[in-house]
């Protein structure tokens, strides 16, 4: 399967999709003004791999700054996908980064992990 590498914009973020090591991120900032055109591409980019037979282990890292609520449905649809496949086999980790001193990304990350029944979800502070 080939990658999917975006250059992050203004208001979407950065896309790094290595499939061959099962090594995902997305990074920056993500208030688009239509969050299918960002993220139909990356959703099915995800879906098509998970789908591959061959998919036994994905690790995905998020270090979003700032997420809309339209962005924060797509993450959420995103992780019910994973938790899926988690659920069929598929070892997946998810490390959600953020500011040690943004509290809100921290909660948006809690939030999220307590839907996650079959993925590994970790929190962890940015070095910055």
């Amino acid at each position: 399967m080939d990658n999917l590498v975006i250059a992050a914009t203004e208001r979407s973020p950065a896309v790094d999709f290595d499939f061959a090591a099962g090594v995902l991120s997305l990074k920056g900032e993500s208030y688009p003004e239509d969050a299918s055109t960002v993220f139909g591409p990356i959703f099915a980019a995800l879906e098509g791999f998970l789908g591959v037979a061959e998919c036994r282990a994905l690790r995905f890292d998020f270090e979003l700054i700032y997420f809309n609520s339209s962005s924060a449905k797509a993450l959420m649809n995103m992780f019910q996908l994973m938790d899926k496949a988690a659920a069929r086999g598929v070892t997946i980790e998810v490390n959600w980064f953020f500011a040690r001193e943004d509290e809100t990304m921290k909660e948006f990350g809690e939030d999220f992990s307590e839907d996650l029944e079959h993925v590994t979800f970790n929190l962890a502070t940015t070095q910055n």
